[in-house]
């Protein structure tokens, strides 16, 4: 089946790896790739602690000398470029893991800011295995993720810290 977690509120990464864990704790085999994200995220950190779990993840943008990210909306050409380049990358190493549950964690993010294909994104949901479970989260899914999928939940916000000017918490947020 392909399950789509998606709309503003907090809780999509979180209810993917839930369902990674849940999948782990039954023996299955389960592989996340993390789309946008930083690769020091405490989800990563944690699911790299069980067994039969297999994680690709990558930094949100360029880091430069002092260590700060460069976002995609400050992002130059060539760097741009090869942050397109290196999110394909991953999707095709995605395609690539022969596992019971694929979570492709902000990948609607990812498509909608064109750093990948939405057209290489619906080959491998066509590719992947008949007895496989597949997870896709993000904000503003293409219609073509909507239509494929088997679960759609919509996590909607109401309230949230950031309104207010608190920045994402370790642990919390990350």
């Amino acid at each position: 089946m392909i399950h789509l977690y998606t709309g503003d509120g907090k809780g999509k990464t979180t209810a993917a790896i839930g369902l990674g864990v849940r999948a782990a704790g039954a023996g299955l085999t389960v592989g996340v790739v993390f789309f946008m994200k930083p690769d020091s995220g405490s989800e990563a950190l944690a699911l790299e602690r069980l067994p039969g779990v297999e994680i690709r993840a990558h930094r949100i943008g360029a880091v430069d000398a002092s260590g700060e990210f460069t976002f995609l909306k400050d992002m130059g050409g060539d760097t741009l470029s090869a942050y397109r380049q290196m999110n394909r990358e991953m999707l095709a190493e995605a395609r690539a893991l022969d596992v019971d549950l694929l979570i492709l964690d902000e990948i609607c993010s990812a498509a909608l800011a064109g750093m990948v294909p939405v057209e290489e994104v619906l080959e491998l949901i066509e590719a992947k295995r008949e007895t496989a479970e597949l997870v896709l989260t993000g904000r503003d899914p293409m219609p073509q993720f909507l239509e494929v999928a088997d679960y759609v939940s919509v996590i909607r916000k109401h309230k949230h810290p950031y309104d207010k000017g608190i920045l994402a918490r370790k642990g919390i947020e990350f």
